[in-house]
C-alpha cells in the first residue's frame, strides 16, 4: 500500500459499536489506513468477525474488547487498559447508538426513555471523561462522534432518539470548545440516510437499495481522524 494510502499509520484509534454498520465499515477503513483498533462491541462473536476481516487486511489482529457501554465502570477500565498497553488514544469514535422506539413522547416507556439515553449520551461522556487524558497525551488526539439529523428537527415520534441525539452534539461541542487550545480536536458526522440495521429499525419499508452504503461514507471519518485535521466543533455529513 502506498504512503498515500495510509493516512491513519500507527495512529491508535478507539472504535464503538464497532462489529456492525458504520462501526465495522470505519473500522475496515481505518485497518486499511494503517491504523492500530481497539473495537468494542456487546457480543464476542460478532467482533471475531470483524477482526477476521481485518486481519485479511492487515495481517494483524485487533484489540477486542466486548463491553456493554452502559457499564460505565468498564469504560474506565478500558481507558486504563489503553494507556497501560499504548500509553496514549489518537483517535476516539463515538459511534455506538441506540434507537430506542418511535412513539409520542407520552408513550414511551421510562426504560426504553432510559437505556436510550444511557448509551446515546452517558455512555459517551463517560467515554470523554475517560479517555479524555489519553487524547491529550497524542499529539494529535482527535474525538469523532456520530449524529443524526433528527437532533436539530422537532420530528414527531423520535423523541428519545432525537432528544438524544442533540444532547450528544452539545455534550461533543462542549468539549471541542474546551480542547480549542489543545493538540486535541473534536467533530460530528451526520450519515444521512445510510444502509444499517438501526435504519431498518425505523424505516421497515424502506428498499436498503435505495441507501448509500457504510462503506461509501468512511473518507469523511479518515479526514477528521488525521493528524493534520483541523476542523474542530463542526457537524460534518459526508458528501
Amino acid at each position: 500500500m502506498s504512503e498515500q494510502g495510509k493516512r491513519l499509520d500507527g495512529r491508535i484509534v478507539l472504535v464503538t459499536g464497532a462489529s456492525r454498520g458504520i462501526g465495522a465499515a470505519v473500522a475496515k477503513r481505518f485497518a486499511q489506513e494503517g491504523a492500530r483498533l481497539v473495537l468494542t462491541a456487546r457480543t464476542t462473536g460478532a467482533l471475531e468477525e470483524i477482526d477476521d476481516e481485518i486481519q485479511k487486511i492487515t495481517g494483524e489482529p485487533a484489540t477486542l474488547v466486548p463491553l456493554d457501554l452502559t457499564d460505565y465502570h468498564a469504560i474506565d477500565r478500558l481507558g486504563a487498559a489503553i494507556f497501560e498497553r499504548f500509553g496514549k488514544l489518537d483517535v476516539l469514535i463515538g459511534n455506538a447508538g441506540q434507537l430506542g422506539i418511535l412513539s409520542p413522547l407520552a408513550h414511551i416507556d421510562p426504560k426504553v426513555w432510559e437505556a436510550v439515553m444511557a448509551v446515546n449520551v452517558t455512555a459517551n461522556w463517560r467515554l470523554i471523561r475517560s479517555m479524555d487524558p489519553l487524547l491529550r497525551t497524542s499529539d494529535a488526539g482527535r474525538g469523532i462522534f456520530v449524529t443524526s439529523t433528527v437532533a436539530r428537527e422537532a420530528r414527531a415520534y423520535w423523541g428519545a432518539y432525537a432528544v438524544s441525539k442533540a444532547a450528544l452534539e452539545m455534550t461533543a461541542l462542549i468539549y471541542a470548545a474546551e480542547v480549542e487550545k489543545t493538540a486535541v480536536r473534536v467533530n460530528l458526522i451526520n450519515p444521512g440516510a445510510t444502509r444499517t440495521a438501526m435504519r431498518a429499525q425505523a424505516f421497515p419499508g424502506e428498499d436498503p437499495e435505495t441507501l448509500k452504503t457504510p462503506e461509501s461514507i468512511t473518507g469523511l471519518f479518515v479526514e477528521l481522524a488525521e493528524a493534520a485535521c483541523s476542523r474542530n466543533g463542526e457537524c460534518l455529513q459526508p458528501d
